[in-house]
């Protein structure tokens, strides 16, 4: 097999293109920009294009298939190319299915906590020496590829984003896999800029429960209004819920409460163990008890850049954390806060996604952080003007907030804020998808402590 991916430099692309190529397969690719790390990632493999930039002479008819990623355009030469030799032309989800077929597949789906609980799962089928091929959205720590492909194992393990699947193809990733056992975590509004309405949105999950294969299981988040009406109008499958179980906080982390024993664990916060629930009763389907899965759990700290110590110092305590959607910023605030409720809490957020940028999206962020003792919220006015979208005011953001929070445009001024702050008895929570255009924060979590 010779398999060609149009834009191979993708954060995702370059992770199946490396996995495709340790399975056996000839891999080659092109982009008209790569950048690190999937640069050095692609190099390692062997696979990094010789030339930048599109080329149709890659393409032949020698190919068994061409991969398109989203950074490919609709009109890119090589594509065209691909359809006059007529080889079959698959987007990323479209070909991981394909390598997934006689597999039991496993998708993980739902607005937020996808990465966690997918992380959730592969930190136990590795501690149990339990071989599973996966597919997951982030780089985990101990892993050098995010995808992987095997010709022996049982189960695949997907998690599933409800974005667009290719250039040509406006259908939502998840909705592509087809699972034999399904999770979704919970549904908050999102990618406003494909689904419109809220209506739009869920209706994409409904379809997703509808493509569950025949006598497949789905495992639902009992305390989410919407699922559960999702969930109660699909009697043809195996409905399986979860709750938040019962907790309490504990110096390292939280002591779980379930079925009459006690489980201590270095992970808290009641959104995460929610995860853990719904990563349990997945587990369960694939013939892990819940005791053993449980136990397993010990020593795991989460999923890359979801709720992550960046540095500690005895009176001070630093996180940062993906959170950028809504119903995220609350349960993560809301953890910090409840872990350390002698501690005054500074948490501090960057409005980086479409979706945050837009003033009528804005209200959705009503008291998002209100569990913090003192808030900011940062924008860049260059990231909306790039993302050509209308200018946001100072006004529109602290009203979006619903006031008590202090608004900055500037990095700069984020860096001044947080050093004017006395940090003893303190933690700090630096939440985006992005960095605040700039900041390092382990550099800054020791230089903090520094001057403690």
């Amino acid at each position: 097999m010779h398999v060609h991916f149009i834009a191979i430099g993708g954060s995702a692309m370059h992770n199946l293109a490396i996995a495709l190529s340790r399975k056996g397969i000839q891999v080659t690719g092109s982009d008209d920009e790569i950048f690190e790390p999937s640069k050095s990632r692609l190099q390692k493999q062997g696979i990094l294009p010789e030339n930048i930039g599109w080329d149709e002479s890659r393409i032949h008819s020698r190919l068994s298939a061409v991969i398109l990623g989203m950074h490919a355009r609709a009109d890119n030469p090589e594509l065209a190319a691909a359809k006059k030799l007529n080889i079959p032309i698959f987007s990323y989800p479209e070909y991981l299915y394909e390598q997934s077929k006689d597999k039991i597949r496993v998708v993980i789906g739902g607005s937020h906590g996808k990465t966690t609980i997918t992380s959730m799962l592969l930190h136990v089928m590795a501690k149990l020496n339990l071989e599973v091929d996966y597919m997951v959205g982030a780089q985990l720590e101990g892993y050098d590829c995010m995808v992987r492909l095997s010709q022996t194992a049982k189960y695949m393990i997907l998690e599933g984003d409800e974005y667009l699947s290719s250039p040509l193809d406006s259908r939502p990733k998840f909705h592509l896999y087809k699972p034999h056992i399904a999770l979704l975590s919970g549904i908050a509004w999102d990618h406003i800029n494909v689904f419109p309405t809220f209506e739009n949105y869920t209706d994409q999950f409904r379809q997703f429960i509808r493509l569950i294969e025949g006598n497949g299981a789905l495992i639902y988040n009992r305390e989410d209004a919407v699922l559960v009406d999702l969930a109660d109008n699909s009697p043809e499958l195996k409905i399986i819920p979860y709750y938040t179980p019962e907790f309490e906080p504990t110096p390292n982390g939280t002591r779980v409460f379930f079925e009459g024993r006690q489980f201590d664990l270095l992970i808290f916060g009641a959104h995460n163990l929610q995860n853990l629930m719904g990563a349990m009763r997945v587990a369960q389907q694939m013939e892990i008890s819940p005791e053993v899965f449980l136990n397993a759990m010990n020593d795991f700290t989460g999923a890359g850049k979801r709720l992550q110590k960046v540095a500690e110092a005895p009176t001070f305590v630093m996180y940062k954390d993906f959170a950028h959607s809504p119903s995220k910023l609350k349960a993560t605030t809301a953890a910090v806060k409840q872990q350390y409720p002698n501690r005054e809490l500074v948490a501090c957020m960057e409005l980086h996604t479409y979706s945050s940028l837009q003033k009528h999206f804005l209200p959705q962020y009503n008291l998002a952080m209100e569990a913090a003792d003192y808030a900011i919220v940062y924008y860049s006015p260059e990231v909306v003007a790039h993302k050509k979208l209308p200018t946001l005011s100072n006004k529109d953001v602290e009203k979006g907030f619903g006031g008590g929070v202090q608004v900055l445009t500037q990095t700069a001024e984020v860096l001044e804020v947080i050093h004017q702050h006395d940090w003893k008895n303190k933690v700090l929570l630096m939440m985006s998808s992005g960095n605040f255009d700039g900041i390092n924060f382990e550099d800054l979590g020791q230089d903090l402590i520094s001057n403690l």
